[in-house]
Formats: structure tokens, sequence, C-alpha cells
């Protein structure tokens, strides 16, 4: 027997303890990934109802839509920032207006469902005092968003939000956004007045906005 023969061969297996970390990593990374895309699921669908009671002040209607009495509305968190565009907004800025808040993302189709709703609402009330303002949200660049306003046609403003930052400045127990899509009305005096948690029709947009634009 040569010396090469009885020199001890060099196994190319890697240690067992090596191909088991491996695995662990990889399935941990599959169910972390499950979990993501559960979440975005159930985030970006039709949405529901979200009932009032308790300290909440807000009563939800079978329409989806939820809403507050003037007096005991809460204030609208600070929502500024740059948007879609690069250009720099304050949604503080259209107080005396009634502003209504989408927020959205390219990837949702409930979002692509109304978008045109929104556009053709936007046109019709923006000579009356009502600013539209998009949040784009969960994109992680700007450009899927400007695709989507462009095949969407739409002209107002959207602030970027790529991780959800501004959601979160809603207070917890008032009308906040819980999903992708949802809809605010802010009242001239910058308070939440309804929300819905739903892709809307161009009937239940105006539904939402109609009362707190007859506001005196």
């Amino acid at each position: 027997m040569s010396a090469a023969s009885r020199a001890p061969q060099r196994s190319n297996r890697a240690p067992q303890s090596s191909h088991r970390a491996t695995r662990v990593r990889r399935r941990a990374t599959l169910a972390a990934g499950a979990v993501a895309a559960a979440l975005l699921v159930s985030a970006c669908g039709s949405g529901g109802t979200s009932g009032g009671g308790g300290d909440t002040g807000y009563v939800a209607g079978a329409d989806g839509i939820a809403t507050v009495e003037k007096g005991n509305r809460a204030d609208a968190p600070d929502l500024s920032g740059k948007t879609v565009d690069g250009e720099q907004l304050n949604v503080d800025d259209y107080k005396g207006k009634v502003v209504v808040v989408n927020v959205w993302g390219s990837w949702c189709p409930p979002c692509r469902a109304e978008a045109k709703n929104f556009e053709a609402v936007h046109q019709d009330l923006k000579d009356e005092g009502v600013q539209f303002v998009g949040i784009n949200t969960r994109d992680a660049t700007v450009g899927p968003a400007r695709a989507f306003e462009e095949e969407q046609g739409v002209t107002y403003p959207s602030l970027f939000d790529p991780t959800g930052k501004l959601m979160l400045r809603f207070e917890k127990g008032t009308l906040n956004p819980q999903a992708v899509p949802s809809t605010l009305v802010f009242d001239r005096d910058g308070k939440i007045a309804a929300r819905s948690l739903q892709a809307l029709s161009e009937e239940k947009l105006r539904k939402m906005i109609d009362p707190v634009l007859a506001e005196k």
C-alpha cells in the first residue's frame, strides 16, 4: 500500500451540524416569507366594518364607513414629507379645506380598482374646497408608485411612505388606517371625521365626503 493510499482521505462533505444549521435558517426564512405574505394579503383586501363603542367615539355604519360627530373628533397627526414626485408636502397646510386621505400601494389590487373613482371625485370637488392626498405605502421605490399614478390618471399628490411610518402616527382608539386601502376624511379644522377600510366606489366616496363638506 502506497503512502498516498494510507493517508486519510479529506471529505468534501460539510459537517452534519452545518447542514442542520443551513436547514434551520432556510425554514426560518421561508416561514418569515409566509408570514409577510399573509400579512400582505390580509392588509390588501376588501376591508370591512369596524365597530365603535367604549371610548372610541365613533360609530360604524353597515356600509363600512365609520364616522365621528363634530365636537368628538381627534386631531389628525402630522402627515408631512416628500411626495412620490419628490416635492415637499404637509397636509396641515390644507386646514380650511375638507381633506380626503387615501392609503394605497401599487401592489394592491383593491387600490387599483378604486383609483379612477378617487380621481373622478377629486376632479369634481377640487373647486369646492376638497383636497385629495394619497399616502403611498410599502413600495420600496417611487418607480412603481409613479407608474401606477400615470396608468390610473391620478393627478393629486401622494406622500411616499415606504415603511408605513405615517400610518403609525394615528393614535389608537381613533379613526386610524388599519389596512391598505384605507380612506379618511378630515374636516376643515384638521380633525378626523370619517374612515373606510375598503375599496370605495364613487358613490361611497361621495357618501363619506358630502356630510363633512356640508358642515358650517
